[in-house]
Order: structure tokens, then sequence, then C-alpha cells
């Protein structure tokens, strides 16, 4: 086994020699690369120096994902970045480097504030920066791609300015080159083809291509607002974008001021009804995935707010899902299934969105394993459901049968996930899979969708 690992290792040296540039950060990369193999062949001999080498304990081993993260660490904010996606989408990777990934959330430096200025005047100009007035030095958040400061206009309007963390576009331009062909690399050995390291290395790709340009996200906010009063859901919104401010590498946006929607104590010391203002959260939601096929993409609870007016706030339009019509139709056959226990339609609907040829024997053989993950969420509490096991166990289902779930399935099924998860902290006797309020407004919906589409001569759809 070391001598299969270090001879792959001296390929695949020869291999990035051949397949790019000597730049430095090729070898940056492979010496950093080189660095936690030899940590990690120093530790299965036996040498326990190398735990403190690599900043653990002496009791902690060397595992694949420990050594993993670290390097990713290592590599600075693009490698970052690509972990925070893994982490926060169960089922790609092992479960083992998810919990490990998880890390990575919290771990990106914040830079200066000076450059942040700096950055300020040179994309806005003197004049229209001078107008951010009270620019807190403290962010309130930094990521891996931007940070974030509160700070007030000259009117008085309290904002919050999204700055992008300088040269992250080139960095992660070079970076992302260099994931190419580290991933068409690792698609060659038959145990890392299993995860499709090149498929990864694509989202992201796309993923981050999005995300540095915050024009798109400004439109993302305006593009929901604009949803939320076509569908006269007056309780529900994001902030609201200052075009005149907004650049490329810059966004400045409305501030809310309320609580996270997982923050269980604050919320009860509110005179409102937290069932009610899930509920129309929710449908919010689903009415802009099956209506408008565009939705909030990342609605963990850092991204959703009740705000100081008992309002609903969404948060961070840095990824957002778009459906086709025929994707709204699957998606709303989903949505029947779940609800309904039919777990035989959802194989089937499944099938359909992997574009995969099924016997009736295997299609009934995926309805079993798909019960066994989904049905005890309509019946377990808060405490008893791990929920991040589930999109994995889901992933986990379709492996067995070869079927590669669509990026649109797993956005909308984490996003459910979430929703669930705040209905068992705030309102326990809300079941986000079997509620009639919802299905109900749901059906409701789905039959808007259906009408339309008959009115412009599109087939139609299964109701509730």
């Amino acid at each position: 086994m070391l001598w299969y690992l270090l001879i792959g290792s001296a390929l695949g040296a020869i291999a990035l020699t051949l397949l790019m540039p000597t730049t430095r950060r090729v070898w940056s990369f492979y010496l950093t690369a080189l660095r936690y193999l030899g940590l990690w062949l120093l530790d299965r001999a036996g040498v326990r120096s190398a735990r403190a080498r690599a900043g653990v304990a002496e009791d902690v081993p060397l595992r694949a994902p420990l050594l993993l993260r670290r390097f990713c660490e290592d590599m600075g904010p693009s490698y970052i970045k690509l972990a925070q996606l893994l982490a926060s989408s169960g089922g790609v990777v092992p479960e083992p480097y998810v919990r490990e990934f998880q890390a990575c959330l919290d771990r990106v430096r914040p830079f200066r504030f000076s450059e942040v200025r700096e950055l300020l005047r040179s994309d806005l100009g003197d004049d229209e920066a001078a107008d951010l007035a009270d620019i807190d030095p403290e962010p309130l958040a930094s990521a891996s791609i931007a940070q974030v400061h509160s700070a007030r206009l000259r009117d008085g309007t309290d904002v919050v300015i999204k700055v992008q963390r300088p040269g992250i576009a080139q960095s992660l331009d070079a970076d992302v080159q260099l994931m190419r062909v580290v991933a068409r690399l690792a698609q060659m050995v038959p145990a890392l083809a299993l995860v499709n390291p090149v498929g990864i290395v694509e989202d992201f790709a796309a993923t981050v291509a999005e995300e540095l340009d915050f024009r798109r996200e400004a439109h993302n906010l305006d593009r929901f607002n604009d949803i939320m009063r076509q569908l006269g859901q007056s309780r529900v919104r994001a902030p609201v974008p200052q075009w005149k401010y907004t650049t490329r590498r810059v966004l400045v946006m409305q501030r809310f001021f309320g609580v996270r929607v997982d923050a269980v104590d604050e919320i009860a010391r509110r005179d409102i009804d937290p069932e009610e203002t899930l509920l129309i959260g929710m449908r919010a939601w689903f009415q802009s995935v099956l209506l408008h096929g565009f939705f909030h993409g990342d609605v963990h609870a850092g991204n959703l707010m009740l705000l100081d007016d008992n309002d609903l706030g969404f948060l961070d339009f840095g990824i957002v899902g778009r459906l086709s019509e025929h994707q709204r139709r699957q998606v709303a056959d989903c949505l029947i299934a779940l609800s309904t226990g039919n777990y035989r339609q959802l194989a089937d609907v499944l099938a359909e969105m992997c574009e995969l040829e099924l016997s009736s024997e295997k299609r009934d053989a995926i309805a079993r394993d798909l019960e066994a993950v989904y049905a005890p969420l309509q019946t377990l509490s808060f405490s008893e459901v791990q929920y991040a096991q589930i999109l994995p166990q889901v992933q986990r289902v379709a492996r067995r049968y070869d079927m590669s779930l669509p990026r649109a399935f797993v956005l909308i099924t984490k996003q459910i996930l979430y929703f669930d998860r705040y209905a068992k902290l705030l309102a326990p006797q809300l079941n986000v899979f079997t509620d009639p309020r919802l299905l109900a407004a749901v059906a409701m919906d789905l039959q808007t969708a259906q009408a339309a589409r008959a009115q412009a001569g599109g087939p139609g759809e299964r109701t509730l």
C-alpha cells in the first residue's frame, strides 16, 4: 500500500508538470500534498511525532478526512470554499469527510479593514464610497469569497456591505484549473471514481462563478422580492439591494434586524404563532419553486430570520435553484409522492429524473429503500431525527442503483429538511410532510401551475 501511494504521488507530480504550467501555485499544491501524505505515512508507521507536526493531539490518529481538511485550510480560500460546499452537501462524499469538512465552515480569517476601504474606493469611486458612513470595522461575517460589514448611508439608512475578498477571483480561476487536472487523475482510480471527482469540481466551478459576481446576487434579491409581491406574500421578503453602490465585487443592501429562525428562546418570548409564521414561509418557498422555478437554495438557519416586525427574511442569495418547466412537473410529482407516502411513485419520478430505464422489480426495491429513509420523518421527534444522515442515505440509495441524482433534486431535498428541522424546533405539532394546511396550499399552487400551463398549451399534471 505504501509503495502504491509513493508511486502514485510521483506519477501525479509528473502529470501535473505535463498537464499544467509549473506555476508557484502548482508547486504549492504539490508540496502541501506531499507534506500531508508524509505525515500520514509517518503516523501509519507509528511515528507519533507526526501528530504534533499536524497540530493535533497525540491521541488523535491522522485519518484521511482530517488531513484533507488541514490540506484545504493550508491551501487557502478556494479550497476552504470547496470543503464548505462538500460539508453542506451531504451524500456527495463519504460521511467522515462531511463531518470533518464542517470544521471549515467557520475557519476563514477576515481580511484587513484597510483592504475593505481600498476596494470600496476602487469600485465605487470616492464620492459613492464616502456615502457609506459609519462602517463597522468588525465584520458581521467572514467567508471564503467575501465578508460583510454593517454601515449606514448618509441619509441614515441602515445597510450591510458585502465585499469580495481581494484577489479571490484570480486565485479561484487558477485553483479551479488545477482542481480539474487533479480530478481527472482521481477519476482514473476506481475507488475515487465512485464519488465523481470531475463532477464535484465542475459543480464547484459553476457555483463559485455565479457567486463571484455580486450583481447576480442583487438581481436574485430583486427577483425574489418581485415573486413575493406577485404571490401576495407580504410577510416574506429579502433585503433590497442598493444598486447605486453595487458592482461585481461590492453589494450594498438593506440591513435586516431580527433573530435566526432557530433561536427558540428568543422566538418564544414574542407574541406570535411560530407555526403560522413557518407555514407562511414554507408556502412562499414552495410557491417560488412550483410557480416560478426559482428558489433560495441554502435556507440554513443563518439565512432565515424572524425579523423584528415578525415577518420572515431570507438572506444570502448567492446560491439559488432554477427549474425548467419539465423539472417543475417532476418536483411536483416528488412532493405528491412524499406527502402521500407513495414511495413507488417517488422511485418512478427519480428514475425519470435520472433518465434510467429500470425494471419493475428494481423500482420496487428502490421504493422500499426510499421508504426506509423518509418514513421516519413523519413520526419521529426532532431529537430522534438525524438530519445530517437523511441526504447521505438518499444518495447511498441512488448509488446502489447507479442513479446520479440531479442537483435540483438534492438542493430541494436539502431545503425541505431544513424546514422540517425548524418545524420540529418551533412547532412540534407541525409535520412538513403531512400537514393538511400546507398540503392544501401546495395542491392549490399545483392547480394554479397546471392551469397556467394549460392556457399556454403545455401538458397538465397530477394534483393532490
